[in-house]
């Protein structure tokens, strides 16, 4: 057999295990992307810090205020109940805003959702 030819069968192989892999790496953040739980979630944007491939996500339900944030492997989730949040401080800038919750034990921050968002968070939590 000609060395182009073996050397053509293995780039072409190569190309395709890497193609695999881009798929593989793509359906992992389009999925581990989705809302974690039903109702309101709401979504950091990727443009900001700490959330391009897996944005910060957080649900505000009668219980409790969750932050979910994916990892490749798993994901880190904080529950704080509602009767601990002590206060909700909301740091606007022009675009995105961060959102502080001060809770007994410290404070939770969630980096990046829009503005227009936040005020929607605000509006759910104080209903509860």
């Amino acid at each position: 057999m000609d060395t182009s030819a073996e050397w053509m069968t293995w780039l072409t192989w190569a190309l395709a295990a890497a193609g695999a892999l881009i798929v593989l790496a793509a359906w992992i953040v389009v999925r581990k992307s989705r809302a974690f739980t039903t109702g309101g979630v709401f979504y950091a944007s990727r443009w900001t810090r700490g959330n391009r491939l897996f944005p910060t996500q957080v649900a505000v339900t009668p219980v409790s205020v969750i932050q979910h944030t994916p990892r490749w492997i798993g994901a880190h989730e904080e529950s704080i109940h509602i009767a601990h949040v002590a206060s909700v401080s909301v740091d606007t800038h022009l675009i995105f805003a961060d959102v502080l919750i001060g809770t007994s034990d410290g404070v939770v921050m969630s980096p990046g959702p829009r503005a227009l968002t936040v005020d929607a968070v605000v509006q759910i939590g104080s209903a509860y």
